[in-house]
């Protein structure tokens, strides 16, 4: 299969925003809706680059994306995953900004306009925002900000979607998706996050993200869950071993997402295995790791009352035992 874009843009002025759209199989309709929904953003030709990365999908869409625009770079290459076909898209964008947006989502207008005047108007790096299941959002002009990205991590959870922030390009630098692995984006979100000096943070919701049950994430095969799982682990495991590298404040923060990750982890081994000798080896792993028991902060409520859980043999019996009865 060919690497090399089939459609090229005018390069005279540099683009605000590069969208880097992936797509693998999706119904075609989803993909002219998604395109469709950042064509409608009052963003001229020369202010938006649109980039498709096809990840091998049986059939090409090349023709659809010809009725849209003949301003769109389109890109097919051998399905290598999400991953790579985001890292394909990094390489070619040349937009101030770049913007993820998987194939069969979209962005909604309105709100994700508020997300556009920040970077229009205040000096911003970084632009997070929210998602909804819902194809209506009313926008709303609300913004906090500006902060660092460690500030941010330092005091809020955060969402694991790499398609709900707009970034500067700029602080990427040599920052990839790891190749082959599920759960990509709970590595590369922290990363990029510690790199932004001037975060806003807005209410906005901006991304419409699809929800299929033939989807990737919603597969309900047991040893699919088990390669996730393993996945999730070592993303995890990676980013620990990044910690003692960062300055004391970076640290902080990263130790922060570290453990809301383990937790999560935790969580969906108990809900998705409901196997206690899997979980026991699981939670070995992490403590020879120094990653359980989980640290005694105040992250969250949620957190507090989870770790307590966690921490006795009974208190993990209870939790196994109430997380199947609220799944039955």
């Amino acid at each position: 299969m060919p690497t090399q874009p089939i459609y090229t843009q005018n390069k005279e002025k540099k683009p605000l925003v590069s969208f880097i759209v992936t797509y693998y199989n999706e119904p075609t309709y989803m993909l002219k809706e998604c395109v469709n929904s950042i064509l409608a953003l009052s963003l001229n030709e020369s202010e938006r680059q649109i980039i498709v990365v096809d990840d091998g999908s049986e059939v090409s869409p090349v023709n659809d994306l010809l009725e849209l625009s003949p301003n769109i770079i389109y890109v097919r290459q051998p399905n290598q995953g999400p991953s790579q076909a985001r890292n394909t898209g990094i390489e070619l964008a040349s937009g101030s900004f770049i913007q993820f947006v998987d194939g069969d989502d979209c962005l909604l207008t309105s709100a994700y306009e508020q997300c556009l005047d920040i970077v229009r108007y205040k000096d911003t790096d970084m632009v997070l925002f929210q998602s909804t299941d819902k194809t209506i959002s009313k926008p709303i002009t609300d913004a906090e900000g500006p902060m660092s990205g460690t500030e941010y991590m330092t005091h809020h959870n955060l969402r694991g979607s790499v398609c709900t922030f707009l970034f500067s390009k700029e602080i990427l630098h040599d920052l990839r998706f790891p190749k082959g692995t599920f759960h990509e984006d709970e590595e590369f979100v922290p990363q990029i996050m510690l790199r932004a000096e001037n975060l806003y943070t807005t209410n906005n919701k901006a991304y419409y993200y699809r929800k299929r049950k033939n989807s990737t994430m919603h597969k309900t095969d047991k040893r699919w869950h088990i390669r996730r799982l393993a996945d999730a682990e070592q993303v995890i495991y990676r980013l620990k071993e990044r910690v003692d590298y960062l300055p004391v404040k970076e640290r902080i923060a990263m130790d922060r997402r570290i453990a809301q990750l383990t937790m999560d982890h935790i969580y969906n081994v108990i809900t998705l295995t409901h196997d206690e000798t899997h979980l026991n080896h699981v939670l070995q792993r992490l403590s020879r790791r120094g990653l359980f028991p989980l640290p005694d902060k105040d992250y969250t409520t949620k957190y507090k009352y989870f770790r307590k859980m966690t921490s006795t043999a009974f208190g993990r019996k209870m939790l196994m035992m109430a997380l199947r009865v609220k799944k039955a």
